[in-house]
């Protein structure tokens, strides 16, 4: 049976009680605060709020329809009930919702910085990500990393002057471990000084990223809802691929066994603990099942022997082939390449609306080589990926066994 906590009814009349007297958050980020590079382009209206308008910039973003066909998980499966993540960021986005407007919060950046916040992540997954930080890394010195590549691609490959609080969020959205308190980091004034410079740091030093904390409430609501819209969503999909068989120990009383409950757990655990604060706080309770949580989603799911076989035979051989042939197209300017016709006249095409790409210094084209097939490679999706594989080695020996609707689960 499954198991569903509820507030207090102290914090509920609580609240009920705030609302009627028109209470505001103290700790809300206000649309007022919003700061852009361009500030004299995107002025807010009425009826569409600085915050706002980064959603829909978001949105509209040339790269959001590819989150449908991009991993979240489960990469060799074709199955439209495991989610991809289109989804997780839709999911994200509606429990991070949940939590800012039970706080007090500011919805409109919540939702901007979880639809965002996964732009930069490569084909398959984490597994796509190692792989191409690993060929950046060797040729350059530099990381790729998937949030902070989320701010390249809205900040600077398609310059589309979404506010620094959004960037920020997504920037910081990274954290693959759990705490028991979340308190947004206000040791200095947020400026695009300060920001570019931590971008730049990242890339020189990837083990800075698990230290990064969001400036506002709203980046850390967002931070701790993209691990719960995962914990559950990730064994419900595994036992529709057939990983998981139903029967393993997963071990918790509060933070619940099923997606619901798990969504529903940490929700309620947050709200009550961090009502009124400055800060998010879990009790300790529920920040050790989350640890625990974690640590058997990776025991059972993530190191599943079978499927990471099938990354290190097949899809890391890809990324490096399908890296180094780009690479030689565009050193030399091979104009007939992909990487040309899909992706740096792609990429200045979106540019002309907020940059003047007659002048040399706006011009894609002019970026580091390296640079430029990591973004390539970043923006594919998974069945993008693969056939250009095959279109750019024809007799290439690396190919993918799909899991079909129709395999026989015996």
């Amino acid at each position: 049976m499954l198991n569903y906590a509820a507030l207090s009814p102290a914090l509920q009349e609580r609240i009920n009680e705030d609302r009627r007297q028109g209470w505001v958050n103290p700790w809300r980020c206000d649309d007022a605060r919003a700061l852009r590079r361009n500030p004299q382009r995107d002025e807010p209206t009425l009826w569409r709020p600085a915050f706002v308008r980064d959603v829909e910039k978001v949105l509209h973003s040339p790269y959001y329809n590819r989150y449908t066909d991009k991993t979240q998980v489960f990469s060799f499966y074709r199955n439209d009930d495991i989610t991809r993540r289109a989804l997780h960021v839709q999911l994200v986005s509606r429990i991070a919702r949940n939590v800012g407007n039970a706080l007090g919060l500011n919805q409109d950046l919540i939702e901007a910085i979880a639809l965002g916040h996964d732009l930069g992540h490569t084909p398959f997954g984490h597994a796509g990500e190692d792989f191409l930080s690993q060929l950046l890394y060797q040729e350059t010195g530099r990381f790729f990393n998937h949030n902070v590549h989320s701010v390249r691609v809205l900040d600077k490959l398609f310059c589309r002057n979404l506010t620094l609080q959004t960037l920020d969020g997504i920037l910081c959205h990274n954290g693959e471990f759990v705490q028991q308190g979340y308190k947004p980091d206000h040791r200095s004034p947020l400026s695009f000084a300060a920001f570019d410079a931590k971008i730049e740091e990242c890339d020189r030093n990837e083990a800075i990223i698990p230290s990064l904390i969001p400036n506002t409430l709203e980046g850390c609501v967002v931070r701790i809802c993209d691990m719960v819209a995962y914990l559950g969503k990730d064994r419900q999909d595994a036992r529709r691929a057939r990983l998981l068989q139903g029967d393993e120990p997963f071990s918790a009383e509060h933070i619940g066994l099923e997606n619901a409950e798990i969504i529903n757990n940490v929700t309620v655990n947050l709200i009550e603990n961090s009502y009124g604060k400055d800060y998010l706080e879990m009790d300790e309770e529920m920040a050790r099942e989350m640890k625990i949580a974690k640590q058997e989603n990776y025991d059972f799911i993530y190191k599943n022997e079978k499927v990471a076989a099938v990354y290190q035979e097949n899809i890391q051989p890809m990324f490096q082939a399908i890296y180094y042939r780009l690479l030689d197209d565009l050193i030399k300017d091979r104009r007939d390449s992909w990487v040309f016709r899909h992706h740096i006249y792609f990429v200045n095409n979106n540019r002309r609306y907020y940059l003047d790409t007659s002048d040399p210094a706006n011009d894609y084209l002019n970026e580091e080589p390296n640079q430029i097939i990591a973004d390539y490679i970043a923006s594919m999706t998974d069945d993008y990926f693969v056939d250009l594989y095959h279109d750019l080695f024809p007799l290439g020996k690396h190919n993918i066994r799909y899991v079909s609707y129709f395999d026989d689960p015996k």
